[in-house]
């Protein structure tokens, strides 16, 4: 019945009628209607009618069932007739005329069917669907090859519509980037289209657009770099599958139809797709999206474009599963269908051959349709030898013809096509690619032309199967209007020279041009041109930015400003003209972005130097030229060609412009190189340009005469900081020895080793360690003693080691369990720390890396192939019984509880210390044991690898843990559990603390235990009379308090207290005091080791005029800038500068006339003077404990002096320029050594010299020596103060003030001006100063301190309200406070004393203000008056603690100023006010 109806569409379709108008249709068809026969409308038309649901009628179901019945025997009997009255006319026909009848009306069938090419004009049509090939990936579009040689572009908001959503939520993001709602929509990562498109991949889609020639780019493409993309602007596509699917009804889907889709969501078990079909979902499973060609994808991202095939549908028509399977995509075929509209281009269709035409085949689709295949799109060869009518096919759509009726497609028999691959070159042996085997430029010596197109151009055969179309554009240079297949120069089977311009991927034919210009052009693409290579140009345009160069056809390149010439261009346009021939060098080519930049400098061009264009060219060896393109003080950035770039440092520079390499090497300059490292890792070159000059000799040695392992012998040639350069015999090599190894080998300190050691000394049994061909020389280190039997490392091994063998090794590096130590290329060894000496103070737990030393086997790790060493002398010489003063611990039961022991900080955790004691055993310090007071940033205080010393709490070994403590005293806070109920008895005196308050009296806890009773608050005062509420208030809790046991009660496990002072005698708050006096005394110093010496130095603040424990942490709160600042600046106003200065070392302190020679350059003193008759403390205990340090430190020196008798050179003064320069080798960063250079050079008169030595000296000394460098600005600032100029001191003032910090120097100037008596310069530099530092109270405190110097004391008093106004409000009180003890040493007393009482009086809680108050009355001697301060201070409210420490220095002062009278009436004072604080506390 199909066959029939289609058999009626060919005749209707064969036969054309007249058109009429449509009066005389319905006239005819309403004549004719009784008679028309009935035929059921087709499934195949492109309008389908919709049904009510249900299929509703108002017709009864007798009437329904009576009209079918009429209407099939009506239908039978048409049917029958119109098949039989066709089968009698055909008969008839074939029987008179025989078969030239049949071809005849054959060929009239056919004759309406016309084989057209897709072009621009008619047949490419907006919502045309179309098959299409990538042909490139740009970031922002896709550029897609099309059928008949034509090009389109995909623009990345059109694949589909997630990826498109997914773009807007990024854009919005970005726009409000404090939105947070947009954070759903917006997905951590958007797949680029190069993750979703590769070239070669066939896409179906739909034309969108078609733009006129030369129309704006908007479609992300950018400015078109080649023929191919300015071609694909016409033509715009979209592959949304809601447009690409569109017209698909929900009855067309089926099992093996091809679709476009796209991944909607991703689910627990696959993916949920966007087919763009109403009501129709697809899903992919995990399982078949793993058969994709994803490339190893885990996950598909939301908005992934994909090909599927359906599978299966569901039961409810809703959801299809798909497979995305390539093998399937390609293999199925289509052989029958519901619609025309599910007829999508790229399906693989049935196919029947109804017609040959020269032009091209025609198709019967399906049985039903009608298709055309044009001569492209045909396999090789002739189509009526390759085809018969009537033989089935199996082709593949390319493109629906729009606008026809009936439907017609394009289709596509080629090889390539159907196989859905990229044109293989058939002719090439190893079947490439067609754009590989036949790239753009290639010259085809003989093209034979097979097909001419009059009006469209030539096809011709490059090879078998290849072959090739030249437009009619590219036949000749001359205008060809038309062609001709039978004359003329390219006609039918004529052989021409042609040259690859191009490709036309989707067609697989190759883009030819004859033109001659084509045939003799250099380059036709970028990628043709060569870096390094010399070609001729034609200037096309210069701009201030570019000169733009013409190379060949329509490869151009540019030339930047500074390769215009080596030198730079005043006036370019005069050299550079439009139309004017240039010679350049290409410089870099960048065929990917189709860039060439180019040079034109003289040097460049002219070179016959090798060319780096890449990093494999970079040999090291190779001089070239280069050209500047970045200069600063430190190095040279040079870069060659293609991008590669070199460093060449100052050092490699031309020696004689060192000093300013901006200047000798401005950017642009050429130059010559010589590359004498590469790092082919990191890719790092560098350069000599010293070194590729032609008189340059070679220091580079040949190494290859010496081996690592070799023992040499060699002649000391030069000494340095710590190593000596050493050339070695007979191979006259360069080699490092360290001074520290040599030292340590000959049984000397360095110090000693340099006084001894000359220049041409001969060395002998030197080990060769390390060699560097590259520079050209080794480091070697001594041998070891033959006498210690130290093994060589080629003999070592884990079967000949034994525990107590000494070996020998070098140091790698340090890990946290200790150094790793190197004993032979397979066996390795941990030094411990606490197995590195016997004292840890005095030995190196942490040796310096690659230093050698030898070590005793501990034991032996054969697993990890490492053994545990000791560097202890008591194991190296343990017959000799050399002192221990840190015992070895390797194990917990060798440790006991009260022990005191030393370790190293393993780690700082947030809830305490981690301490090493030996190699398996660590101590936990918790934070309450660090330090007998509270500290907050406790952290600070220490570090890992620290020496601590402490004292164990406790031990246990099953759980191997230890406890240990820096704090002093008693263990008794760790034996709480050892007082039980039944060791107190009535009327016991105990010591305690306040557990808790309550109205009805104290929870009191016993010190050193965990029992606790309550105190009645009628056992708190013995007068009845007083209020005991009052008295509970002045407890809190913590403070410390002596009880009285009352009862107690064992039953019920109750402790009653009494606080009465009935209950107490004198004596035991006396005994308490001795008792807690003589353990204070007797406390050891736990705590860290290093600092010990100088924690007096640390803790002296910023304050000069007194020093207060008691405030000292609200001081570093409070002030910020102040505690920051350095601790001398405020000293150093009274002394002079050189008290700044770091200690000299021990063997130039000792020299004599170092200090008592000085030159004294009116009241500047270029010496250190005695630092004890400066400074003066302010308590005796102070005093007593720096003597005692002092003295240690005068014994240490002496020992010193001792030991280095033998060395003549550190022994006395340096007296020559000689001497300071060989001290300074040794000391570079010494700035003591510095300034006494440049005193002796002032001593001789020398001023410029001395100030050469400073600027030498800050060019020398090591960035991070700030406080050296400041020491050496102090010192030329002084020297151009008493010998400069105005404009000398303010230029170095300047210099001094930028290089360091500004604040600090500002105030050294102006104290350098007071203490010349330039006193009008100095208070101008204070007054600018204060003005520019008017935040620091520091600046305003001693800018005041001048004025009171110099007797302004109105001046002076001004400044306090000034400094109020610009000072943060909380240095307010310190400021002040500062001013009050200004007054008290350079004013009026009393005035200071009316400040310090409205201080008081506003702040009386301050106990730090009161104690700076009492020290400055203390300081006036008037005892009267500080007892009348010290009443007012106890009639306050205060801590037991607080009234301790002021009755302290109450007894104190009276003891220095009062009398024996004094110090009873203190003493009863303190009784009375404990007195009377627990009588308070009892009503």
């Amino acid at each position: 019945m199909a066959a029939g109806k289609k058999r009626l569409l060919d005749e209707t379709s064969g036969n054309p009628k007249v058109k009429k108008t449509k009066t005389d249709k319905t006239a005819r068809k309403a004549k004719e209607e009784p008679t028309k026969p009935f035929q059921t409308p087709s499934a195949l038309v492109a309008d389908e009618i919709d049904f009510p649901r249900g299929g509703g009628t108002s017709l009864t179901p007798l009437e329904v069932k009576t009209l079918r019945a009429e209407a099939a025997q009506e239908a039978d009997k048409e049917l029958f007739a119109v098949s039989k009255e066709a089968n009698s006319k055909r008969r008839r026909k074939f029987d008179t005329n025989g078969k030239l009848q049949a071809r005849e009306k054959d060929d009239k069938k056919v004759a309406a069917v016309r084989i057209e090419h897709l072009n621009y004009k008619a047949c490419l049509v907006v919502g045309m669907k179309i098959l299409g090939q990538v042909v490139a990936v740009e970031p922002l579009a896709l550029i897609v090859s099309l059928p008949n040689q034509l090009f389109a572009h995909v623009p990345i908001t059109q694949v589909s519509s997630q990826f498109t959503h997914i773009l807007d939520s990024m854009d919005d993001a970005d726009v409000q980037s404090s939105d947070e709602d947009g954070e759903d929509a917006s997905p951590s990562r958007v797949s680029d289209l190069s993750d979703i498109f590769k070239p070669g991949q066939y896409v179906r889609a739909v034309v969108s657009a078609v733009n006129a020639p030369g129309s704006t780019d908007v479609t992300g493409l950018g400015r078109a770099r080649d023929e191919v993309q300015r071609s694909s602007r016409r033509v715009e596509l979209s592959l949304v599958p809601e447009k690409v699917n569109e017209r698909i009804a929900k009855t067309d889907i089926r099992a093996g139809l091809i679709l476009s889709a796209a991944v909607k969501s991703v689910e627990d078990h696959g993916y949920i797709l966007d087919l763009g079909i109403s009501e129709v979902t697809g899903f992919l499973s995990f399982k078949d999206a793993q058969k994709g060609p994803f490339d190893g994808e885990k996950k598909l991202q939301v908005g992934r474009l994909l090909d599927v095939i359906v599978s299966k549908l569901s039961g409810n028509g809703r959801t299809c599963n798909v497979s995305v399977d390539p093998q399937t995509l390609r293999s199925v075929s289509l052989a029958e269908v519901n619609s025309v509209n599910s007829v999508l281009p790229g399906a693989l269709v049935h196919s029947l051959v109804t017609a040959i035409q020269p032009d091209g085949l025609i198709l019967q689709v399906l049985g039903f349709f009608e298709g055309t295949v044009d001569q492209f799109h045909l396999p090789p060869g002739d189509p009526e030898d390759n085809y018969k009518i009537g033989q089935k096919v199996k082709a593949r759509i390319l493109y629906s013809v729009s606008p026809a009726t009936p439907p017609r497609f394009a289709l596509s028999l080629a090889e390539h096509v159907i196989k859905c691959i990229t044109k293989p070159a058939v002719s090439s042996p190893s079947n490439t690619d067609l754009w590989k085997a036949y790239p753009v430029g290639t010259v085809l010596d003989a093209v034979k032309v097979i097909r001419v197109e009059s009006e469209r151009g030539l096809t011709v055969e490059v090879g078998s199967g290849i072959e090739g179309f030249i437009h009619i554009s590219q036949v000749s240079d001359e205008h060809v209007p038309t062609l001709s297949a039978s004359s003329g120069a390219w006609k039918t089977g004529t052989v021409h020279r042609a040259r690859v311009t191009g490709y036309f991927p989707f067609d697989g034919i190759l883009q030819l041009s004859l033109r001659s210009s084509v045939l003799a052009q250099k380059f036709l693409q970028v990628g043709d041109v060569q870096v390094g290579e010399v070609v001729k140009g034609t200037v096309k345009k210069l701009t201030d930015s570019a000169l733009f160069v013409s190379i060949s056809g329509n490869v151009d390149g540019v030339i930047w400003p500074n390769h215009h010439a080596d030198i730079v261009l005043k006036h370019p346009q005069k050299r550079f003209k439009p139309g004017a021939s240039i010679k350049c060098r290409v410089l870099v080519v960048d065929a990917e972005r189709k860039r060439i930049a180019l040079t034109a400098k003289k040097t460049l061009v002219e070179s016959t130097l090798p060319i780096v264009a890449q990093l494999s060219d970079a040999q090291i060896g190779i001089i070239t030229h280069a050209v500047v393109f970045k200069a600063t003080d430190k190095s040279l950035q040079v870069e060659f060609y293609n991008n590669v770039k070199a460093t060449v440092p100052a050092r490699e520079a031309n020696e004689a412009t060192a000093s300013a390499l901006p200047a000798a090497f401005p950017i642009g300059k050429p130059v010559q190189v010589r590359i004498i490292a590469v790092d082919q890792e990191t890719g790092r070159i560098t350069a000599s340009i010293r070194q590729a000059s032609p008189n340059f000799k070679s220091t580079i040695s040949d190494v290859s005469g010496v081996d690592i392992g070799d023992i040499v012998g060699g002649t000391v040639s030069d000494i340095r900081n710590d190593k000596a350069v050493v050339t070695l015999h007979p191979a006259q090599v360069t080699a490092l020895l360290s001074l520290t190894n040599l030292a340590n080998r000959r049984e000397v300190s360095v110090a000693q080793l340099r006084s001894t050691l000359k220049i041409s000394d001969k060395l002998s049994d030197l080990v060769v360690t390390s060699r560097n061909p590259e520079k050209g020389f080794v480091l070697v280190a001594t041998k070891p003693k033959e006498k210690e039997a130290l093994l060589q490392k080629s003999h070592l091994s884990l079967e000949s080691i034994q525990p107590g063998q000494l070996v020998g090794g070098r140091v790698l590096r340090h890990l946290r369990y200790g150094a790793l130590i190197k004993l032979s290329n397979s066996i390795t060894g941990i030094l411990h720390p606490t197995d590195a000496a016997d004292d840890y103070e005095s030995g190196k737990p942490f040796p310096s890396v690659d230093s050698v030393l030898k070590a005793v086997v501990l034991s032996i790790n054969k697993e990890r192939r490492q053994l545990a060493l000791s560097t202890r002398m008591s194991r190296l010489f343990s017959t000799q019984g050399k002192p221990v003063t840190d015992r070895e611990i390797t194990s917990l039961r060798d440790i006991n509880v009260g022990d005191t022991v030393r370790g190293f900080i393993k780690s700082v955790a947030e809830h305490g210390l981690f301490v090493t004691l030996g190699r398996d055993v660590d101590a936990r310090i918790q934070i309450r044991e660090l330090f007998d007071d509270y500290v907050k940033d406790w952290k600070s205080r220490f570090s890992v690898n620290q020496l601590v010393k402490g004292r164990i709490l406790s031990v246990d070994v099953e759980k191997k843990q230890i406890e240990m403590s820096f704090r002093s005293g008693e263990l008794k806070r760790d034996n709480r559990s050892q007082l039980s109920l039944s060791d107190l008895s009535e009327g016991q005196k105990i010591d305690g603390r306040v557990k808790r308050v309550e109205d009805y009296g104290l929870f009191i806890e016993i010190e050193g235990s965990k029992l606790s009773g309550l105190c009645h608050k009628s056992e708190l005062s013995d007068n009845k009379d007083a209020d005991v509420t009052l008295a509970l208030r002045s407890f809190r809790e913590g403070d410390k308090v002596k009880a009285v046991v009352l009862t107690v009660d064992q039953e019920k496990r109750r402790i009653s207290f009494g606080l009465k002072p009935s209950y107490f005698e004198e004596k035991d708050f006396a005994q308490e005091e001795s008792d807690r006096e003589d353990e204070d005394a007797s406390a050891p110093n736990f705590g860290v080791v290093d600092d010990a010496e100088g924690d007096d130095d640390d803790d002296d603040g910023d304050d000069d005029y007194a020093d207060h424990p008691e405030d000292g942490q609200e001081d570093k709160s409070s002030d910020d800038e102040e505690s920051s600042g350095s601790n001398d600046d405020v000293v150093a106003m009274d002394v002079d500068l050189t008290l700044d200065l770091q200690k000299p070392s021990k063997s130039l302190a000792t020299a004599p006339g170092s200090a008592s020679e000085a030159l004294d350059l009116d009241d500047f003193q270029w010496s250190a003077p005695n630092l004890v008759e400066d400074v003066e403390m302010e308590s005796d205990e102070y005093s007593d404990e720096d003597d005692e340090q002092d003295g240690r430190k005068k014994k240490k020196k002496r020992k010193m002096i001792e030991q280095d008798l033998t060395a003549d050179m550190h022994t006395k003064a340096p007296d020559s320029n000689a001497d300071f320069e060989r001290l300074l080798l040794g000391s570079p960063n010494s700035s003591y050594l510095w300034v006494q250079y440049m005193s002796f050079q002032l001593q001789i008169s020398e001023i410029d010299k001395a100030r050469e030595i400073a600027k030498r000296a800050l060019k020398t000394i090591n960035f991070r020596e700030e406080q050296e460098k400041l020491n050496v600005w102090i010192a030329l600032l002084n020297l151009e103060n008493i010998y400069g100029t105005d404009d000398s001191i303010e230029s170095t003032f300047k210099d001094a003030a930028r290089h360091n910090d500004s604040k600090t120097v500002h105030l050294r100037m102006a104290e350098i001006f007071e203490q010349s008596d330039k006193l009008e310069q100095a208070e101008e530099q204070f007054k600018k100063t204060a003005k520019k530092f008017s935040q620091s109270s520091k600046v305003w405190t001693l800018f005041a301190e001048y004025y009171l110097k110099q007797g302004m004391l109105e001046e002076a008093r001004k400044l306090l309200p000034r400094s109020l106004q610009s000072l943060e409000k909380r240095k307010h009180l310190k400021t002040i406070c500062k001013f009050a003890q200004l007054e008290y040493k350079l004013g009026d007393p009393e005035r200071g004393k009316t400040i310090f009482e409205g201080i008081v009086d506003s702040h009386s809680k301050r106990w730090d203000m009161w104690s700076i108050y009492i020290d400055m009355e203390a300081v006036q001697g008037d005892i009267m008056s500080l007892r009348n301060l010290f009443d007012r201070v106890f009639a306050l409210k205060m801590t037991s603690h607080k009234a301790k420490s002021f009755f302290k220095k109450w007894l104190e002062l009276e003891r220095r100023l009062g009398d024996e009278e004094g110090q009873g009436a203190v003493k009863a004072k303190a009784v009375e006010w404990t007195q009377r604080a627990a009588g308070t506390a009892q009503s």
